[in-house]
């Protein structure tokens, strides 16, 4: 242990009380021994550290910070430099606000559109998203902070995500949704992993010796901090076991408590606790180091919004160009509609919520286009209602432009932390105005924005279509230039967009809404999916237009890379992503029939052609074979394949590679629709057989007492009427919210309240409820409403005194 003189100066007290925050974003101070607090802030693209009361869902502003565009939107650039780039500009800013831990990148896979936080995340891809995450923390860690990747692991959805069970095997784990973090860890080297809310597999990840230890320490090799998800430990000394040193918020020293009297029952031994506080002061003295005699750092908040643009520029993918209807040309006619014009949706909901320094929008810079703004009008209702006058405005407006820019989207109360979307469909105001105006005038480009995948029937009614996703605050003027030419769009989807969500492979297995949640369609996620099983799709992975073209030639293979050569043939500069494509030709294990593993963008002036080589890595040729329990190389013919998208190979060429050796994994006519790739439909007993144990019961067991880990929502089952009349009341005011517009607070109610685990009440509220107390609303809900209320008043009592005894003793160590 590189701290064991400093450890041994502590008392057991002393180093319990590092393992949880001192306030809901510091951590424990021992200033006897020069150990000073932490500060952790959310950060995935912009500080958020909050001026006032802190809280975790953004109800207080933060300091102004640049608000870059979100993962959803930067790995459309499929640019790891330009993630870099905003991850060094990231730490600048942490550096400025004194933060020592960033919270991000999230790397969870998007397994479903419908997940709420998906515009928080990279890609349905996990080499992509851990490429993009290793750039980012390349970049933040750079200035001597840390970065903190998240959510570990198989957090995909926001619906009971503190207590829902995830089912999932082993293979799929460790090539789906773990591979992403790996890369992160062993390229990025991160110093700090996020524990996620949710189990898996029957243990919490915080609790889990598999994910913890067995993968993470051992094979991994990471050796930086574990921090749990805001109020997300369970069992404060299971999650020790596991490596968890930091929980988060504070607990006001309960869970200390309970570390403390582990120990002294010998429960674990206090060389657990010791290698903990040793990684933890690792991390404290190291992200400590840049504020030693350095005068605080001032931010060029131009120079940072710049580069917010230029990310945004980067990142926004032209999907529709019919008729070459764009760029537009200098003096062309617009009319401008569309409330996110006026009104930019720029960043999502929730924990990310970034207080801007700078908000461009479109009606700001349209001047400086070179286009000629015939008006504006909104339009639409943003939140849905339905709004003839305005409708009418904007079709009468629509009739003296050449070309109509019609600005269309999700809200902010659409996609939000906590919530998972009803559907991937637009709202209806929205799309019966573009109907109308389709009839007044045909010369429409649309301009999305949005984080995940939307349905699009529409898409027929407009000739142009620039998807800006989330652009940030600087993405008003970026996305006009786009438009113009003045830029050309270089992004390409990370993600896929199915003609309709029922083509999803987990549409039948989305959201768990009870006790757990199965990963029935295993690796087929996205496109590995959606190519596997020749579903049609609207827009293919990686796919993304240009005002320029590209032709790809001369393949050549070695046993260590790829090379081809690829030439600008159109008239303008222009960057093309180049994405490497394997399959492997045996049927012997199931697999997807491409995976990407490799990409690389490059920057081609008009005529020019370039050599370009993509290298192979240890990622290119493995599988996880469940039987050996390791990555193995199958003996096989491989496709080397190199498109613009999933679906648009260009260039093709086959090697041989040598296995491993290693014996099938699995016993093919068991699995006969996983061999087939058609998995968005799995039978129960043949998931069974791929995971080699049974599936949990999904459905709640009504017939037991409410617990810890049971949810405010499971109180409409519960023995106490009170219990029962507070649930109806939840749901009611949560209905009266929505009925009267207030749709954003009705959010709140269900992120906090409605889907907390009872155990989320005392974890969540920085020690103002204990765990005893939490004993006496259990009895209340489960029918012993008098007992609760006097046991209730019994421990806040006892808490109140302890309290206060503990201020008495801190104000006398203070004056001495």
């Amino acid at each position: 242990m590189k701290y064991k003189e400093l450890i041994a100066q502590m008392t057991l007290a002393e180093k319990a009380s590092l393992m949880s925050g001192k306030d809901f974003w510091q951590t424990q101070n021992i200033d006897r021994l020069g150990i000073k607090s932490m500060f952790l802030a959310d950060g995935p693209h912009g500080i958020r550290k909050q001026a006032a009361a802190a809280d975790h869902l953004g109800l207080n502003a933060s300091i102004p910070a640049t608000c870059f565009p979100p993962a959803a939107t930067i790995s459309n650039s499929w640019s790891t430099e330009l993630g870099e780039t905003i991850g060094d500009y990231l730490g600048k800013e942490a550096v400025a606000q004194r933060v020592n831990v960033l919270l991000g990148p999230g790397v969870n896979m998007k397994r479903n559109p419908l997940c709420g936080r998906n515009f928080e995340y990279f890609s349905e891809d996990p080499y992509l998203a851990g490429k993009m995450a290793a750039g980012y923390i390349n970049g933040i860690q750079s200035h001597g902070i840390s970065a903190c990747v998240k959510h570990f692991a198989v957090n995909n959805q926001e619906e009971r995500r503190m207590s829902i069970d995830t089912i999932v095997d082993e293979r799929t784990l460790r090539e789906i949704y773990l591979t992403a973090f790996e890369i992160a860890v062993k390229e990025g080297k991160t110093k700090t992993v996020m524990s996620a809310y949710n189990m898996l597999n029957g243990t919490y990840t915080n609790e889990s010796t598999h994910l913890m230890r067995e993968i993470l320490r051992d094979e991994w090799k990471f050796d930086g901090v574990v921090v749990t998800d805001w109020g997300g430990s369970n069992d404060r000394v299971a999650g020790l076991l596991a490596g968890n040193e930091l929980e988060m918020p504070t607990t006001a020293g309960e869970t200390n408590d309970e570390i403390i009297q582990a120990i002294q029952s010998g429960a674990i031994a206090e060389e657990v606790l010791d290698e903990c506080v040793d990684r933890l002061l690792e991390l404290m003295f190291t992200t400590e180091e840049v504020y030693k005699n350095s005068q605080q750092q001032e931010v060029d908040i131009e120079a940072h919004h710049r580069v917010a643009q230029r990310a945004a520029e980067e990142s926004i993918v032209l999907l529709k160009n019919e008729e070459n209807i764009l760029p537009l040309k200098k003096g062309t006619k617009v009319a401008i509609i569309g409330d996110f014009a006026k009104q930019p949706r720029y960043q999502g909901a929730g924990s990310s919520i970034v207080n801007p320094t700078i908000l461009d929008n479109t009606l700001d810079y349209f001047d400086q286009s070179g286009l000629v703004s015939v008006g504006y009008e909104s339009g639409f209702e943003r939140y849905g209602n339905k709004n003839t006058k305005k409708l009418d405005k904007a079709c009468a407006l629509a009739k003296e432009a050449d070309v109509v820019l019609f600005y269309m989207g999700l809200d902010e109360v659409t996609e939000a932390e906590g919530l998972d979307r009803q559907s991937m469909k637009l709202p209806d105001n929205q799309l019966e105005l573009l109907q109308a105006l389709k009839k007044v005038n045909a010369n429409i480009v649309a301009v999305l924005s949005c984080g995940s995948v939307v349905e699009m029937p529409w898409i027929y009614n407009v000739k142009g279509l620039v998807h800006g996703y989330l652009a940030g605050q600087a993405g008003g003027r970026a996305i006009l230039r786009v438009i113009t030419g003045d830029v050309n769009p270089s992004g390409k989807l990370s993600e896929t967009y199915p003609l309709r969500y029922e083509d999803t492979p987990s549409y039948h297995q989305f959201p768990g809404k009870e006790v757990s949640v199965e990963y029935r369609e295993s690796i087929y996620i996205g496109y590995r999916y959606y190519d596997t099983a020749n579903i049609e799709v609207l827009f293919p992975f990686g796919y993304g237009l240009s005002y320029t073209t590209f032709k790809y030639s001369n393949i050549q293979l070695s046993k260590n890379e790829v090379t081809f050569e690829l030439t600008n043939t159109g008239n303008v500069v222009g960057m093309e992503v180049a994405q490497l494509y394997v399959g492997c030709k045996s049927e012997a294990i199931f697999r997807a029939s491409k995976e990407l593993k490799g990409f690389t963008k490059i920057l081609l002036n008009a005529g020019e052609t370039k050599t370009v080589t993509i290298p192979f890595d240890d990622k290119t040729f493995r599988y996880f074979n469940v039987k050996t329990n390791k990555w193995e190389v199958e003996e096989a013919e491989y496709e080397i394949m190199i498109g613009s998208s999933s679906s648009d190979i260009k260039l093709a060429d086959t090697i041989s590679i040598e296995g491993t050796g290693a014996p099938l994994p699995y016993d093919k006519a068991q699995l006969p629709t996983y061999y087939s790739g058609k998995a968005n439909h799995v039978t129960e007993a043949e998931f069974e057989n791929l995971l080699g144990f049974k599936v949990p019961i999904a459905k709640w067991d009504r017939s037991k007492p409410l617990g810890y880990n049971d949810t405010i929502a499971q109180c409409q089952y519960a023995k106490g009427g009170f219990a029962r009349f507070a649930y109806h009341l939840i749901v009611f005011v949560y209905r009266f919210l929505n009925k009267i517009g207030k749709r954003s607070t009705a959010n709140i109610i269900m992120m906090s309240i409605y889907h907390m685990p009872f155990r989320g009440v005392a974890r969540m509220t920085g020690g103002i409820m204990n765990m005893p107390m939490l004993d006496g609303i259990l009895m209340m809900v489960n029918g012993q409403f008098f007992k609760g209320l006097k046991h209730v008043i019994k421990e806040k009592n006892k808490l109140s005194k302890i309290n206060k005894e503990n201020k008495t003793i801190a104000a006398a160590t203070k004056e001495m």
